[in-house]
């Protein structure tokens, strides 16, 4: 066992004595070491229990023969810090779960480790972490939000919290209206209750194979989620105490090329948010997987996109998805298509991903279409390119309400808090193309989400009447014509921040294309005069996050070689 270098022999009689004072005896040196990794903060809703849901994991695992040992990770709450400059921090927390999490289980040599994630960031950070120390790892996350309703019964989560701020503004909602949303469209704890970013990463480990079925879909807070993290804890002992199975199961052997293949082509089956985009190419890059962003068209035309779920213009929620069949019955569904579509591979559960969902099917095909009956007969997201993204750019097709091909006159802000005042103070009209640069990973630095401004967007009516472009990145509960991730960045030279205002911009969806109308000699004569803009900062974590940060083409990685 990999904790045998802290706990066996003569010379190891301090570090045993330091355990003993953690109330370790005798018999406890010979068992597997098992990290707990948890994630509980009181902030977020989606992890205020998982003190909770700890003391049932380390109470399952003590009694399947196993130490367990219970760390924490830092969370920030998306939502919460939405709209203002706490967000910049959002996305930057990814790296300081991934450094704790391979500090913590390197500096002591644990056995193997059952992660407890759910929400924004914490996911992708666990996942990147635990790569790096490959040890046998369970993720079981805490679980979704049920959806809200209004008081007549309308179903709600909480992107619709964000765009009655801007049908309030607009004057199409009372403020009896907005209250009735705040206080019922997040109705207890668990992941926010759409297919936002949490709840993509939440199935998409189904996907990877790295957690069990039901990871994604089954409501927190139940007594069949209960089930669920008892079920993980004994998983992890029933590998951490065989020799065979711990060299088996060990991370690398399933987050492997087809993993990160599968994690994107049910991604486009189920229109995950466009965050997963950039979680995944990190991913793919910590498992030494050789996946490009352009990759992801090709997958894209070859997957029927048979789930809507909220934002994308569905009622449909995550509890909603699971009384359906859950993952497993979409994965099931997807091979009918081809087998190829999946890839066959080991999974935690001790099954390859075709025995774990040879008897999955469809319960209501109302919530999950068949393949016959598809919402589109490619996946729910795109990469875009051309002069305007050489690079490229995501959008989340899934969400869009208008035209998937248009041409409109941009409408440029040097960051979100101007955007959002130029929304609000009627900058913006139909036919327009709203571009918000630098924000970005260095320029922002951080990459803030644009909910804010594409939730008023929506809520002031101009959803399917005017498109938005940001080198920055959208809440998993944006919809609309929303292009993020435009790379090269205005930080580093891009043409995002050469445009003004009235330059006509051209999108194509169908065709993967985002370019703007200039010749090749306006464009060089811009670039001749240009100095991107640098921000002035305050905070020192930023300041290292911008000096080490790559764009968002490469998964906005930090650089380890300078």
């Amino acid at each position: 066992m990999r904790s045998d270098e802290v706990k066996k022999g003569y010379d190891r009689a301090p570090h045993r004595s330091l355990f003993r004072a953690t109330g370790l005896k005798d018999d406890d040196f010979g068992k597997p070491f098992i990290g707990v990794a948890n994630s509980f903060i009181e902030i977020i809703p989606g992890h205020f229990f998982l003190n909770k849901v700890a003391e049932i994991i380390k109470e399952e695992i003590r009694a399947n023969g196993c130490v367990p040992f219970e760390f924490n990770t830092i969370g920030v709450d998306d939502g919460i810090a939405m709209g203002h400059d706490g967000m910049l921090f959002s996305l930057p927390s990814r790296e300081l779960i991934a450094n704790s999490i391979e500090t913590v289980m390197n500096a002591h040599k644990l056995d193997a480790m059952i992660a407890i994630p759910n929400c924004d960031k914490i996911v992708p950070g666990m996942i990147m972490g635990a790569i790096r120390v490959d040890v046998p790892t369970v993720f079981v996350s805490g679980g979704p939000m049920a959806k809200g309703h209004t008081k007549d019964g309308v179903p709600i989560d909480l992107a619709t919290a964000f765009e009655a701020v801007g049908k309030f503004e607009k004057g199409d909602m009372t403020e009896e209206e907005l209250t009735d949303i705040e206080c019922n469209a997040c109705p207890s704890g668990g992941s926010c209750s759409g297919m936002f970013t949490a709840n993509s990463m939440n199935t998409l480990m189904e996907a990877m194979g790295i957690a069990l079925p039901g990871n994604g879909t089954i409501l927190a807070l139940t007594p069949e989620r209960e089930e669920l993290y008892r079920k993980a804890a004994r998983r992890v002992c029933e590998i951490a105490k065989d020799n065979e199975s711990r060299e088996k199961f060990k991370l690398s052997n399933i987050l492997n090329e087809n993993a990160v293949r599968n994690a994107f082509a049910v991604d486009m089956a189920m229109g995950g948010s466009s965050n997963t985009v950039l979680h995944m190419l990190a991913i793919a890059k910590e498992a030494g997987v050789n996946f490009e962003l352009s990759d992801i068209n090709a997958i894209s035309k070859r997957v029927s996109h048979i789930a809507k779920i909220s934002p994308s213009l569905s009622t449909v929620h995550m509890e909603d998805i699971n009384k359906a069949g859950g993952v497993n019955a979409v994965m099931k569904e997807m091979t009918k298509r081809g087998e190829d579509i999946l890839l066959d591979n080991l999974t935690i559960s001790g099954e390859t991903l075709y025995e774990k969902i040879a008897d999955a099917y469809i319960k209501d095909t109302n919530i999950i279409h068949t393949i016959d009956n598809p919402y589109s007969n490619v996946g729910g997201l795109a990469i875009l390119y051309g002069n305007l993204a050489e690079q490229g750019a995501v959008i989340k097709t899934a969400g869009i309400t208008g035209a998937r091909a248009l041409t409109g006159k941009a409408v440029c802000f040097d960051g979100q808090p101007e955007a959002i005042a130029g929304i609000l103070g009627g900058k913006v009209k139909a036919g327009d193309v709203v571009v918000i640069r630098y924000e970005g990973p260095k320029g922002g630095p951080g990459m803030q989400e644009m909910l804010a401004p594409t939730s008023l967007i929506m809520g002031m009516g101009l959803g399917d009447k005017v498109a938005l472009i940001t080198d920055g990145r959208f809440s998993g509960a944006t919809r609309g014509a929303s292009i993020g991730h435009v790379s090269p960045e205005a930080a580093e030279g891009g043409m995002i921040g050469l445009l003004k205002d009235g330059d006509e911009i051209h999108i194509d969806v169908d065709q993967y294309i985002l370019e703007v109308h200039l010749s090749e000699e306006e464009i060089a004569k811009r670039k001749a005069t240009f100095t991107p803009l640098k921000k002035p900062l305050k905070s020192k974590w930023l300041g290292q996050y911008r000096a080490l940060v790559t764009n968002a083409s490469s998964g906005a990685v930090l650089k380890t070689d300078l």
